[in-house]
């Protein structure tokens, strides 16, 4: 039944509409000023607001202000009751955003086809609204399966088409999976800048598609790497469409203006025992990947048990990484996240590096997946919690301004059934208190036993922890996904981010994802903000912070320190929002 609240200080018209109201089929609820019609319509949310203009204590025009400040009561229609009928005071109530006006004395006909009206009016507004938030939800839930910048297939869409695949074809077929890895890429596109190397990027992604046919799938893992699903066929069909692959990566590119020559190494692995494990022949290919960038790379190689073995290379790294943490080798940099309520930093990203004492720096994406699977990342993960931990309280100290640092969590790290146990003991030793430290997690990291991370994360947040999800958007999760964890940070993947001021699609999906985080009082991070178009469009929009390039690099904790003692802060744009609208985004 319609809800209706008639707020009105004359008791004799207030009853008379309330009868008229309850004649008519609706519910009707009566406050005899405006200060408790307020309270009514923020605690019962009507369908809709009757209300007298002069009331003593708040009249209309401030009951009107009020409501439309609250977002739970800001979109409700509202019809004013005045004794006059002077233009001025008309247009004082539709400023404030009043949707209608009765004149007293009004009938009962009057009165039923105004409300009528209003009704009709919010009901195609309220589908609308539905409508828009459909499309919306489908571009995200494109984005979800769909690599923003190549429009191939991601990594889940990967696995679905794998599976597809399996249930469609003969269970005596092999199918091939084939790795491609774009040899020396960063190297290469160092210098292009961040446009050239995307438009690399799509030139690739169209020339893989060219090399293949219509039922197989083409996907990008990472940035410079990608996956091939090929349709049962000959090894040797196989393998020239491998070579072909090859050809046409070694033609030049022209990437805006420059001729780029690029080439790359493909490992290949067909489907073993009963042929539905991807993950496996995903990691046969890997192998055979490594195997042609060790020849040299522009080459592909079959995956054969033999080159099961690791290689010299490493096995040298794996063995070196063991004694990392004891050689001090390992580093922790500092990322700043600055505040764009303020301009000013409030928060760090630890990121972990190894000064290897022949091999220099070495990559954490090299060094990283090899502790994952030897199980080295769970002492050098909890190094680095008790690294950042105590820098932290190195900093406030010195007596330098407050910051939260972020600490990655990894999968394997999380699964430690101790680690809520031992995240409490470095707190206690390096004295920092919880709400100066963040833990990152991925949402791969939480899909493999949901029930059990809710529950970690419950226990983490009622210690005072903050708990952030990295990389919003590039995994498994939906809309609704955020709403199981106890979140109090998302982070905005980079992939929406470029591009934003230019791409309406990363354009809306940027403002989604903003305004949903406020509905669901989450603070965001915007990450790998690079440019000033995009800190000018995420400032517009609300987001509280930004990470990225634009305002620094990761540095050392000392450069850090300089940066709070000097008090760095970002230029922000102009912009017309308010201060209050961007209070509920500060950190």
């Amino acid at each position: 039944m319609t809800k209706i609240l008639v707020i009105e200080d004359e008791e004799i018209v207030r009853a008379n509409i309330l009868e008229i109201l309850e004649s008519g089929e609706f519910e009707a609820i009566g406050a005899e000023n405006g200060r408790i019609g307020i309270e009514i319509a923020e605690n019962q949310i009507p369908d809709l607001v009757i209300c007298d203009i002069t009331m003593p204590e708040i009249d209309g025009y401030g009951v009107l202000e009020k409501l439309r400040q609250n977002p739970s009561t800001a979109t409700i229609p509202f019809i004013f009751l005045t004794a006059r009928a002077d233009k001025t005071d008309f247009r004082t109530g539709m400023n404030l955003g009043a949707d209608d006006y009765l004149t007293k004395p009004f009938r009962r006909q009057e009165l039923l086809a105004c409300i009528a009206a209003r009704l009709r009016k919010q009901a195609a507004y309220e589908q609308r609204s539905k409508r828009e938030l459909r499309q919306v939800e489908a571009q995200l839930n494109y984005s979800l399966y769909y690599d923003q910048l190549t429009k191939l297939p991601n990594q889940l869409l990967l696995r679905e088409r794998f599976q597809q695949n399996l249930k469609q074809s003969d269970p005596r077929e092999f199918h091939s999976i084939m790795l491609v890895d774009l040899d020396r890429f960063d190297e290469i596109t160092e210098a292009l800048g961040n446009k050239r190397r995307d438009l690399l990027i799509q030139e690739v992604a169209s020339r893989l598609t060219v090399a293949v046919n219509a039922k197989d799938t083409v996907a990008r893992l990472q940035t410079h790497k990608f996956a091939i699903i090929l349709t049962p066929r000959e090894r040797a069909t196989g393998e020239a469409i491998a070579q072909n692959v090859l050809n046409l990566l070694n033609r030049p590119f022209q990437s805006d203006g420059y001729e780029v020559c690029l080439a790359a190494s493909i490992g290949i692995a067909a489907t073993v025992g009963d042929g539905d494990d991807l993950d496996g022949t995903i990691k046969n290919a890997q192998i055979a990947l490594s195997h042609a960038k060790q020849l040299g790379g522009n080459q592909y190689q079959i995956y054969t048990p033999e080159l099961q073995r690791v290689s010299i290379d490493k096995l040298a790294l794996e063995s070196s990484l063991r004694y990392a943490l004891e050689r001090s080798e390992l580093l922790l940099q500092y990322q700043p996240q600055v505040s764009l309520f303020e301009g000013r930093i409030t928060s760090a990203e630890a990121l972990i590096r190894w000064r290897h004492p022949r091999r220099g720096m070495v990559s954490p994406g090299e060094f990283i997946p090899l502790a994952e699977a030897n199980g080295a990342i769970v002492p050098i993960g909890e190094w680095v919690l008790r690294t950042a931990c105590a820098q932290v309280q190195k900093w406030r100290t010195a007596g330098l301004p407050p910051v939260r640092v972020a600490v990655n969590i990894s999968a394997r790290q999380f699964q430690q059934s101790n680690l809520t146990d031992r995240l409490v003991q470095i707190l206690s030793d390096t004295g920092v208190p919880p709400e100066f430290l963040e833990l990152e997690l991925t949402e791969s990291t939480l899909v493999q036993n949901v029930a059990e991370a809710k529950q970690r994360l419950q226990t983490w947040k009622d210690l005072g922890l903050k708990i952030s999800l990295d990389d919003f958007g590039t995994g498994y999760s939906s809309l609704s996904y955020l709403q199981q964890f106890p979140f109090d940070i998302i982070k905005i993947d980079r992939s929406f981010v470029s591009h934003v001021n230019s791409d309406p699609k990363n354009a809306a999906l940027t403002k989604t994802i903003i305004s949903m985080a406020e509905t669901l009082n989450l603070k965001v991070v915007a990450e790998g903000v690079e440019t000033e178009a995009e800190l000018a469009f995420l400032h517009r929009q609300g987001c509280g912070a930004i990470q990225g390039y634009f305002f620094s690099r990761p540095i050392s904790a000392d450069e850090f320190a300089q940066m709070l003692h000097t008090d760095k802060r970002l230029h922000l744009p102009p912009t017309q929002q308010s201060e209050t609208e961007y209070a509920t985004n500060a950190f």
